[in-house]
């Protein structure tokens, strides 16, 4: 069966942003996400899931244990484990990314003061 987000399961999370469910199973995720302009979410790590963050459409900024990278539309970037990261859309538009979690990030998900 195809799937997009038309036909996805959907949530909400964090300031009026959205999430859907590609892929969700417990050895892969794969989530389309869209952030309204200036929306953040909170920093935090996992302990066992990998994630690579890939932009759809728009300018997205995620700071890694650190240090902030600007993601132009067709880039993304990997985090390992353990490392501090946080997504944000500092721009004035909408963007949409795609976050593919392996193992799924669901239930390792630690805050960072």
């Amino acid at each position: 069966m195809k799937i997009s987000k038309h036909n996805a399961e959907h949530y909400i999370w964090g300031d009026k942003c959205d999430g859907w469910h590609l892929v969700k199973n417990q050895d892969l995720s794969v989530i389309h996400e869209r952030m309204p302009a200036h929306t953040s979410e909170v920093k935090h790590y996992h302990q066992q899931s990998r994630q690579f963050f890939f932009v759809l459409i728009g300018t997205a900024t995620i700071e890694i244990d650190g240090n902030e990278i600007v993601l132009n539309t067709q880039e993304g970037v990997e985090v390992a484990p353990l490392v501090p990261h946080q997504m944000f859309n500092k721009s004035n538009d909408e963007i949409e990314f795609l976050v593919i979690s392996q193992p799924i990030s669901k239930g390792d998900r630690f805050l960072v003061d």
